[in-house]
């Protein structure tokens, strides 16, 4: 039986490291042992950033509701719970992008959660 050898699977494996360790600063980008651990920590740095995404943008819309709430006169927590006794369920994203594009239509969603409230 012939006897099988490694070369060409290391080489796979170890290019695939040096692939997507491309534009890296330094042996990062060159040198398998510290492209890999390269590779590795950008990995878990982009894990937790698409968790942290979630958290900025969710800040960001509160912090734009909250302002064009205080340009109607209330604040953020009297106008979510205002909305919450009215009945009208609209997400913080909607709530943003209609306190930005269209001004008159969130005065009028103020306007009824004041009445609610």
């Amino acid at each position: 039986m012939a006897r099988v050898k490694g070369a060409v699977m290391t080489r796979k494996r170890r290019n695939k490291f040096l692939k997507a360790a491309k534009g890296y600063w330094g042996s990062r980008s060159t040198h398998f042992k510290m492209a890999k651990q390269a590779v590795m920590k950008s990995g878990n740095y982009a894990y937790v950033g698409r968790k942290h995404k979630k958290r900025d943008f969710r800040q960001l819309w509160i912090a734009r509701i909250s302002a064009a709430a205080k340009s109607n006169g209330m604040n953020y927590s009297t106008l979510t719970h205002g909305l919450k006794l009215a009945g009208i369920e609209l997400n913080r994203k909607m709530l943003s992008e209609i306190a930005i594009a269209d001004k008159a239509a969130f005065t009028a969603i103020c306007e009824k959660a004041k009445a609610a409230f």
